[in-house]
């Protein structure tokens, strides 16, 4: 068993298959199910990953969906390094005195 009542978890659900989505979509929006994910605190006895589950979410509505995730987290980040704009602050902040030195 992958959650237990009471686990925070995260659920998905098709809302509207393509074919049943609104005619004045963009084509490319079209040809897709309108998705919904969602989180909350399972409410089945238990459940492993791909079962159909009701969960209560945090401002207390009940949702049914397909189990993806136990404990769901953030894992988006803001993109790698880039060096050059690692000196800016300090190369500005260089100019600046400078510039404050010459009036």
């Amino acid at each position: 068993m992958d959650a237990k009542k009471g686990d925070w978890v995260r659920i998905h659900n098709i809302v509207l298959k393509p074919e049943d989505r609104s005619p004045n979509l963009p084509e490319d929006t079209k040809k897709v199910p309108l998705e919904m994910w969602d989180k909350g605190f399972l409410l089945n006895e238990g459940a492993n990953i791909g079962d159909i589950v009701e969960v209560e979410s945090y401002i207390g509505r009940k949702v049914e969906g397909k189990l993806v995730e136990v404990n769901p987290y953030y894992d988006h980040d803001f993109g790698k390094c880039v060096p050059e704009l690692l000196y800016i602050g300090r190369q500005l902040r260089d100019y600046l005195e400078g510039s404050e030195r010459d009036e």
